[in-house]
């Protein structure tokens, strides 16, 4: 009896638990198809007929698929830069057995931690410098430098779950020290890769202090255009604000249902 009990009650803890991180989800969703009366009724209406009004207004307001694009290419460019610097410090951080790579590893991670905002205005004034302001290569270059740390750590733990005798295996056998990386290790920690790469394009597509102050019109994001669609209109901007939310959700959520699997396990790798 106790034991069902205990059940009962862990079940009810994950029901309300779920129902309060899904409740602005829901709200969300329900706010993107609601009419403007709808959304200014108070009590708020629970049932009411699903209206598009909210999508055809964004879609004629909005060039929709050139702020995808800079989505896109900002989430793909620092993610494929990231991966880029962090799979080989990961990968000769775990090689270097000792306790300084440890350390020089979690101090990578606690860069992650800092607040875009300290570092938002130097890198401006270092991007107007250079002449790039405005453009895509501003954001996929701050992101980059944030998230090639976090790969870094990502790595570098994955990489220390891969034995080295395996690589020296394959070395006796003829293969260079980069062909028993490329084709022994990384192989091995393919879960992990995969895993920090949609981090990466997260952080990156979920982005908006970045992109709001390194970008123009021509090269803003959806991030940055869902500000623009609520526009301080109380009477429709929340129906605007919610149709842009859900168009913007939409792509991420599904990259992340379809790379699920790897999630977890990439994550757990190598940590003990």
């Amino acid at each position: 009896m106790s034991r069902r009990l205990s059940l009962l009650a862990q079940r009810t803890a994950i029901v309300l638990a779920l129902g309060l991180f899904l409740a602005p989800v829901l709200w969300l969703i329900m706010t993107a198809y609601e009419p403007s009366r709808a959304i200014q009724s108070t009590p708020p209406l629970l049932w009411f007929k699903p209206s598009f009004a909210n999508f055809a207004s964004i879609a004629s307001n909005f060039d929709l698929s050139r702020l995808t694009l800079s989505s896109v290419v900002l989430s793909a460019g620092s993610t494929l830069l990231s991966l880029c610097f962090g799979i080989p410090c990961g990968y000769a951080l775990a090689r270097t057995r000792s306790r300084s790579a440890v350390i020089i590893a979690y101090a990578l991670l606690a860069i992650r931690g800092v607040p875009t905002v300290v570092t938002l205005i130097p890198f401006y004034l270092f991007m107007q410098r250079l002449g790039l302001l405005g453009t895509w290569w501003a954001v996929i270059l701050m992101n980059a430098t944030l998230s090639t740390a976090f790969v870094t750590w990502m790595m570098f733990s994955a990489f220390q779950a891969v034995p080295p005798e395996i690589e020296a295996a394959a070395t006796l056998d003829g293969c260079t020290s980069f062909g028993a990386f490329r084709r022994v290790a990384l192989p091995l920690v393919q879960t992990s890769v995969i895993a920090a790469a949609l981090l990466c394009m997260m952080f990156a597509w979920n982005d908006f202090l970045n992109p709001a102050f390194l970008t123009r019109a021509e090269t803003r994001p959806l991030s940055v255009a869902l500000l623009t669609a609520f526009g301080g209109n109380t009477t429709s901007g929340w129906g605007n604000l919610g149709a842009m939310a859900h168009l913007s959700t939409l792509p991420i959520i599904a990259v992340a249902l379809l790379l699920n699997r790897y999630l977890v396990s990439g994550l757990t790798r190598g940590i003990h």
